[in-house]
């Protein structure tokens, strides 16, 4: 039997990592052994945990998913997301191995049809968590050029998928309709954003790490091949989830924007006396619900990676999203408007409306068979008293 591939992933904790670790148990549990080493084995902040873990398991690549909370300090987004994949990078580099880093749309700026080489130039002015990926970003191309470094950097929009654990992104999204704490829309029509999909993201990190010729040295951007018109996605969850709001009203950015800098005044003043509460940590992108940010995905279409599901998006993906979150939350008591009744009739209406083939691909798949209980009715009938055929 052959010998396996060895594969370290730091960061297995959260969606992205948690779905390439399940991927590689469940597709290539016969090829390849992949280890997600815990913080305490591997804490991605400790250059001698890297280079001591790395040198005894000897692995054949490194796979990096970690990141610090959006609302990190500086030296927490420093240390997680540019120290520590640097010195991944190092240890990739010196053990010459293939080094795959899972970076963001943070580090391009607003715009549609944004190509990879599109990124914001490094200011005091960005957020810890933009400034941090674009460093880490900047350092991995240096290093490809000046030290062989065989590294591929994909760069992901808002994330979608089961199995997260943390409340952010576009699961705060959904939480915010769900829990109804989204009375109107923070936002403005036709403000179109990329998403990609963390199930699909594992065939192309395999991919990669397999055809490294092609994938050596660049940056691909990850994302589904149309954009999403943010109020059409929150409408269509409401729509799911067979809700009154948030109605279609929609708040013009200054008043958003005033409305969350009072709201940092009032918990500040809390703060006083001793009751402490913090912004969700999206609102340091409330920008980003105003203006558009599309991502190209022409290099990953021109690619030789073939999509596994190229009819999912985040419109196929929302029945199962809505009932998987839902009653996570319900169970953990974060919500109680949960109506465990809901059958998603709003789904069929919207399939027939904008999606008919799609509507009657899966009407065929389900069954067009004759009922079975009728097929033995009918021949019961067409038998005479004693048994034998009326015909």
């Amino acid at each position: 039997m052959a010998e396996k591939t060895i594969g370290v992933l730091i960061g297995g904790s959260g969606l992205i990592g948690g779905t390439i670790v399940n991927y590689y148990k469940t597709m290539h549990a016969e090829t390849v052994d992949i280890r997600a080493p815990s913080s305490k084995k591997l804490s991605i902040r400790q250059e001698s945990d890297i280079r001591s873990y790395l040198l005894e398991v000897k692995p054949d690549f490194v796979i990096n998913a970690s990141m610090a909370n959006l609302a990190s300090d500086g030296q927490l987004a420093f240390e997680v997301n540019f120290l520590g994949p640097l010195n991944l990078a190092r240890a990739a580099a010196a053990l010459k191995i293939p080094y795959i880093h899972i970076s963001s749309a943070a580090t391009l700026p607003q715009g549609t049809e944004l190509n990879e080489e599109d990124t914001i130039p490094i200011s005091p002015e960005l957020s810890n968590y933009a400034k941090s990926k674009l460093m880490a970003e900047k350092t991995l191309h240096l290093m490809a050029r000046e030290h062989e470094l065989d590294y591929s950097c994909v760069r992901l929009g808002i994330v979608y998928g089961a199995h997260d654990h943390k409340i952010q992104g576009f699961h705060r999204l959904l939480f915010s309709i769900a829990d109804q704490s989204m009375p109107v829309l923070f936002t403005r029509k036709n403000t179109l954003h990329s998403y990609s999909n963390a199930r699909k993201l594992p065939y192309f990190i395999n991919h990669m790490i397999e055809n490294r010729e092609e994938f050596s040295s660049i940056t691909c951007h990850f994302v589904d091949r149309n954009p999403v018109d943010l109020a059409n996605l929150i409408l269509t969850i409401k729509s799911y989830l067979q809700l009154s709001s948030p109605r279609e009203i929609y708040v013009p950015y200054l008043i958003a924007n005033m409305g969350k800098k009072g709201l940092i005044f009032l918990l500040r003043f809390l703060r006083k006396f001793g009751l402490k509460a913090d912004l969700p940590p999206e609102l340091m992108f409330l920008n980003s619900f105003y203006k558009s940010q599309t991502l190209s995905a022409k290099r990953l279409q021109e690619s030789s990676f073939i999509d596994p599901m190229p009819e999912e998006t985040i419109f196929t993906r929302l029945p199962d999203l809505i009932a998987y979150y839902l009653t996570r939350w319900s169970h953990q008591n974060l919500i109680t408007t949960y109506n465990e009744s809901l059958d998603f009739d709003g789904s069929v209406r919207d399939d027939f409306k904008h999606n008919p083939a799609k509507l009657l691909k899966s009407v065929h798949k389900r069954s067009v068979a004759p009922f079975p209980e009728m097929i033995s009715v009918k021949n019961d009938t067409d038998k005479t008293p004693d048994g034998h055929s009326a015909l």
